[in-house]
């Protein structure tokens, strides 16, 4: 999201104008090193998880992914909705960047789903790191 734009420099700007697209989204009953499996592949630093109806129910990180690993609740069984990870509230398109950059600091994330009203990613907002 505010990659594009200096840090809080959004007028008129809304989350659906300076969001990018959601990337690799998968089900909530994937196994985790599946999810890893397909993070690793597609390059990427988040995926975003649906529930079965393929409305988002979160964004999941590879150090999240990861953590889990290195727990002692290790388990090649382990489903993505057994994991702590961040389940909303969500970004909504309309909500002003500004808000939506406070929010996401507030909350220490760097990247959130922005979901529409049917409750699907529209794409992700992202902080500058």
């Amino acid at each position: 999201m505010l990659q594009s734009y200096p840090q809080g420099d959004f007028p008129g700007k809304a989350a659906g104008d300076v969001m990018s697209a959601p990337g690799p989204q998968v089900g909530d009953d994937m196994i985790v090193d599946v999810a890893l499996s397909v993070l690793i592949g597609a390059g990427a630093d988040h995926l975003l998880v649906r529930d079965e109806d393929g409305r988002c129910t979160g964004l999941i990180t590879r150090s999240q992914m990861t953590d889990h690993h290195q727990g002692s609740w290790y388990t090649e069984e382990t489903r993505l909705r057994d994991l702590i990870y961040d389940r909303g509230p969500f970004t909504s398109p309309v909500m002003s960047a500004h808000d939506a950059e406070r929010a996401m600091r507030q909350r220490a994330l760097w990247a959130s789903p922005v979901i529409g009203e049917d409750g699907h990613a529209l794409g992700v907002v992202v902080l500058t790191r």
